[in-house]
This record gives structure tokens, sequence and C-alpha cells, in this order.
């Protein structure tokens, strides 16, 4: 018998970490950071609750960081066996690690100097960017739909998720004197009334089933609901002089922002001057986006006339892609008439905070955020209605009006993970993660009364076997 521990988004939505060991062997599936303030961000820094020595193969789901974030640091404290993902996705997490090992050790080096004004030693970071190449070379590429041997007796299999780019869901058989076992993980799933993205596959057989539940507690508005706000957001901004800021994730939600505004444009619906992609990392994915057009959406791709290797500039002209530092603050000068899209999406770090800054105590401006923000965040403070927050070690009143546009999410809502859920034909065991209780008890619910699936919610650390 296998047995899976629950290491990492039990209960929580960042921080996917899974172990499975099956006669002698250790597989861990997703290594990801744990995100959403600082109490949850203290977590990376614990030790890991296996032995990094003892892992026997990494399979990986996704890029985004909190599925893939502690990669670095499992090298450099003693992994040395491959990391099995899509070929997008390895591609990717040379982008994404990078980006974040920067970020890190600047981080660091600013606590030091703190430390040293005040006579404290120093602190030693938890990975640098040697690691982050460790973790690349060991990245083994596989196609969508190809089965590859992972450790002996354990076979890997990749579907479409539909979440971003690479992202999969990751099928593991599992041989044991003479048994075939089947565990399915569904990564993120995608949310299928969104643009780019494929739709995500389904699945019909398995023994045991991971399955996430973001917004297992709700549904997205209607995408032509979530246009309709945004054309309202946009024509407010404009009547009242104000930057539209857009806090947004660098990989998928971006890149269909950048897809919707160019529909937009082109039928007159943005009375903006300028919009600025003002992110390294965002900039850098959406090239990349350019080059793995055979993933995207082909009617969705046919709608904004865009082809293999095409600048998004080319077809949204008022597009200015800021990458240096300098040209970023330069954005600060403009008091109006801007649409401002910068990272980090939580706003926990990044230069929308810089932005934040300089726009969040005007009535006239608009903070519209896109996509999930974790407790703990300047995002969820935000949405929440906080009326004064703390930035940079000041205290900022919050005048600007909030948005939350649902329909942007590049999770299934409710409805969307039930039907998925429903596509098994055999009778799997349902274990949730990746979200908070509340969603994952009341999606539990859910799979019972409407899809007779007896589903159970995991606590951080516990373990079944199968």
């Amino acid at each position: 018998m296998a047995k899976l521990t629950f290491w990492g988004a039990a209960q929580q939505v960042t921080g996917s970490c899974h172990l499975i060991e099956s006669e002698g062997v250790r597989i861990l599936l997703d290594c990801g950071m744990r995100q959403g303030g600082k109490q949850s961000e203290k977590r990376n820094a614990e030790p890991f609750p296996f032995d990094p020595h003892r892992i026997d193969a990494v399979v990986l789901s996704h890029g985004h960081l909190d599925h893939s974030g502690l990669l670095p640091r499992l090298f450099k404290e003693g992994y040395k066996g491959p990391v099995f993902c899509t070929e997008a996705t390895r591609n990717l997490l040379a982008i994404m690690l990078e980006d974040a090992a920067n970020l890190h050790l600047r981080d660091v080096e600013w606590e030091n100097q703190r430390r040293k004004r005040s006579g404290r030693a120093p602190i030693k970071p938890l990975y640098d960017l040697e690691d982050v190449l460790h973790v690349l070379e060991r990245c083994v590429g596989i196609p969508y739909h190809q089965s590859r041997p992972v450790n002996g007796h354990v076979e890997v299999y990749f579907r479409d998720a539909g979440h971003i780019i690479g992202s999969a869901i990751v099928e593991l058989k599992i041989r044991e004197k003479g048994h075939v076992r089947t565990l399915v993980f569904s990564g993120d799933l995608g949310n299928s009334d969104s643009v780019l993205m494929k739709d995500p596959e389904t699945v019909a057989e398995a023994d045991l089933v991971l399955m996430e539940g973001t917004y297992g507690d709700r549904n997205h508005r209607t995408l032509d609901h979530t246009l309709e706000e945004l054309e309202s957001i946009l024509q407010a901004a404009h009547a009242s002089r104000g930057n539209v800021l857009i806090p947004a994730f660098a990989v998928e939600r971006t890149q269909e922002l950048l897809f919707h505004l160019t529909l937009l444009y082109h039928q007159g619906k943005v009375p903006q001057q300028k919009v600025f992609l003002d992110s390294p990392m965002a900039i850098e994915v959406t090239h990349l986006y350019s080059e793995y057009m055979e993933l995207l959406n082909p009617d969705d791709l046919k709608r904004a006339s865009m082809r293999l290797g095409d600048d998004p500039r080319k077809q949204l002209p008022i597009l200015t892609f800021t990458k240096d530092t300098e040209e970023s603050m330069a954005i600060n000068r403009v008091k109006g008439g801007a649409i401002i899209i910068a990272g980090s999406g939580m706003c926990n770090g990044g230069r929308i905070r810089h932005h934040l800054k300089h726009n969040l105590w005007r009535e006239e401006s608009h903070i519209v955020f896109a996509g999930f923000q974790a407790r703990g965040t300047l995002g969820r403070q935000l949405v929440d209605g906080e009326k004064r927050v703390k930035m940079f070690g000041s205290v900022f009143a919050v005048k600007a009006q909030i948005h939350t546009l649902g329909g942007f999410s590049a999770h299934a809502g409710q409805t969307q993970l039930l039907e998925w859920a429903g596509s098994f034909t055999s009778k799997p065991r349902f274990y949730l993660v990746h979200g908070e209780a509340e969603a994952l008890s009341a999606l539990q619910l859910k799979l019972n009364n409407v899809k007779g699936i007896d589903a159970e919610v995991p606590a951080e650390g516990s373990s079944i076997v199968f």
C-alpha cells in the first residue's frame, strides 16, 4: 500500500506539497512557497518536515510559486533528483524562480542592513541563484499525454489543467505487487469561462483524487458582466481624471487582461491614453506565451488576430513595457489617464506598492483586483474595506475606489469544480486541498449533495494509505 502525507495547502491556499511513499520510493508532489503575509511567509524558513536527501523525485503540477517556490531551497538542503513537469512549465520556472530569488536576496540584504545598525547578527538567505540553476538543470520536461517513468514502479502522465501555460493535471500510476493504483492530482484547475487557456481536461479513472478547492464556496461572475464592469470602471476613471491600478499576477492574469484591453481598445471602449505593463517578470512571461501559442485556445487567438511570436504591443498600440526601475518611477508622475498593471497580484511586494503609495489616497483613483487575495495580504485588507493601511513604514488613507472583478479568475468556480469531479466513472476517494477551510467545507457539502461524492478535507501533516 502507498502512503500520502499532506504537508502543504491543507486547509490553506498556498504552500502546495504532498509526499507519496511506496515500496521505499518517496515522491514529492509540488514544493510550494507559503504566501499571504508575514506570518505565513515565516513558515518558508521552517525545516522541511521530511529529509530532502531521501526524496527520490519531484513531480510539479505547474509553475506558480505556491506550487514551485521552495524547489531551490529543497536543492540547497540536499535534494539531487529530477523535477518532472511539462515543457512549458520548465521554461516558466526559469523566469519565476530567478525573479523570486532576486527578490529574496534583496530582502535579506535589507534586513541585514537593519540588523547591522541595531547590533544584531545577520541572517542567511534560504537559497540563492545557484540553487535556482540546480533546479533548472534537473527539470525533465514532458509533453502532455505521454507516460514517463518517475522511479521504478511509478509512472507520470500530464493532462492540460487549463490554469496557466504548462499547468497540468497529474496522473501517477503506482504498481505494487501486481496491483496498479492511480492517483490523480488536479493541480489548479482553470476557469473554463476565461480566455487564452484551453478548458481543463477531464479524467475518468482513479483510485484517489486530490482536488483543489480555492473557489469551492462560490462561482465567478460571468465574463460578460465582468467586462461590462471593467468598461464602467475605465469610463469612471476617465471622468474623474484618475489612474486605474491593477495589481496583477505575472502569469496568465496579466496576459488575459491584455487580451481584453486589446479587444476593448479596438471597440473604442478604452478612453485612457496609456497602458503600462510595469512588471519585468510579467513582460517575460508575456513573451513566453507568444512562443507557446499552440497551447492556447485557437478561437481566442483568432478573435485578437494574434499569431505565433506576435508582440502584444502590435495589437495594443497604447501599451508600454517598463522594465527599468527608472521607467517605473517615471509612471508616478502620471496623475491621470493611465492604466497601470503591476505586480505583485496580492500587493505584498513589487512595484504595485509604489504605485499605491502615489494613488491609494486619491479619491479619483481606481484599484482593480482581478484575482484571489489570501488572508494577511495588503490586497485582502483593501478588498475587505480597510480605510487605513500601512506601507513603507507609513499609514495611508484608502480613498481610492476599490473594485473586485471575479470573472477574470484563473481558478475554476464551484460549479466547474463539481463538473470536473463528476467526470470520474470510477468511484475514487476524494481529498480536497488548496483552499481556505470554509471554501473546502462548502465544496465538500456540495460534492456530497450534488454528485454523491464523499470527500474529505485533510489536516496538515495527516496521512492516508491507499
